[in-house]
């Protein structure tokens, strides 16, 4: 059985090191417990600290990708290297590395594919309210559009084995957490969660510089994938609404017509109802179509899969990747 943490890294030479001696050599239930850093375009030689601090596979993406497409590239990696269970954590040293045994151990005991650490983030005293408000809304958006009962929906530490690994294909370009989850819920993946200790802050947020960048960019990542997954409910629901304003405008107009003999005096109340009907039915119809685009989505996803599995049984190397030790080359080279 191997282990296999990886790690996505921006410009994390000053905390790296940190991370890195946190993390364990040896977890109990593993033959071999490897490190995995994907440097997402540093310029602060992120790559080299990681050499010197004995990390055993670099994958190294030539600019910027995002932190998502970090994600799914150490992920690729992982499987290509022969992981049975992947651990996901923050190059920041954000989270206690002395948990990932307590993270994996659902999987060990054949309960779980994928476990997320519970952070509490509810009682972060640095938090702002109106983070906090978010948070709550957004974890019962998402356990709602995933069927999951997680608690903290944006934590970045967690574990997969093999075959959830396979079946996780992120395409959101700012955020994966979210979007994973959902997935893992459509999936029927088993998911458990398990509390996990955090370390104090080491520097500001890069992806929130300002709680008001946290609340706008995670609403509406919230509702791009929520809508993804769940477009009848988003627009039908949405439709709805606007139906029955025009309803409620229509039944005022023929109030004055009918009963007041007044109804040329209301006529706007005619077109208002009219033109909220007809984008009732636009959102209808946009329901519709993305429940259609979103059946393609679930296929590609099959087919990517699959894909997958093909690349591993033929040994296609991972993409980026720069072998640290003569084995692992050796290996690669080979298939």
């Amino acid at each position: 059985m191997k282990l296999i943490v990886q790690i996505p890294c921006l410009d994390e030479a000053r905390t790296l090191p940190a991370t890195l001696a946190a993390l364990p050599r040896e977890v109990p239930g593993f033959d071999a417990v490897e490190w995995l850093v994907v440097d997402d375009g540093s310029t602060d030689g992120t790559a080299e600290v990681a050499r010197r601090h004995g990390v055993d596979h670099l994958v190294r993406l030539t600019s910027n990708r995002g932190l998502a497409n970090a994600f799914q590239a150490g992920l690729d990696a992982c499987l290509k290297l022969g992981a049975d269970v992947i651990v996901n954590t923050d190059g920041d040293n954000q989270y206690a590395g002395a948990d990932v045994e307590a993270l994996v151990a659902p999987i060990l005991a054949g309960r779980a594919d994928m476990v997320v650490g519970d952070r509490d983030p509810q009682s972060d005293p640095d938090a702002s309210p109106a983070k906090r408000r978010l948070l709550r809304v957004g974890g019962i958006v998402v356990r709602t559009a995933s069927g999951t009962g997680v608690a903290d929906p944006t934590s970045g530490f967690r574990a997969y084995n093999r075959e959830a690994a396979l079946q996780l294909q992120v395409v959101t370009d700012y955020t994966y957490t979210l979007e994973s989850l959902i997935q893992a819920g459509k999936q029927l993946v088993a998911l458990e969660q398990v509390p996990v200790r955090t370390n104090p802050g080491t520097r500001p947020s890069r992806l929130y510089p300002s709680t008001w960048s946290y609340v706008r960019r995670n609403a509406l990542a919230i509702f791009r994938v929520y809508a993804q997954y769940e477009p009848l409910r988003v627009f039908w629901g949405a439709a709805l609404v606007l139906a029955l304003c025009a309803a409620a405008i229509w039944g005022r107009f023929l109030y004055f017509l009918v009963v007041e003999g007044t109804g040329r005096g209301h006529v706007q109340s005619l077109l208002l109802g009219a033109a909220l009907f007809n984008a009732a039915t636009i959102l209808g119809a946009l329901g519709v179509l993305g429940d259609l685009l979103h059946a393609q989505r679930v296929l590609g996803q099959r087919t990517l899969e699959r894909v997958r599995r093909v690349e591993l049984a033929v040994g296609v190397a991972p993409s980026h990747y720069e072998g640290l030790h003569d084995g692992h080359e050796t290996r690669l080279a080979r298939s």
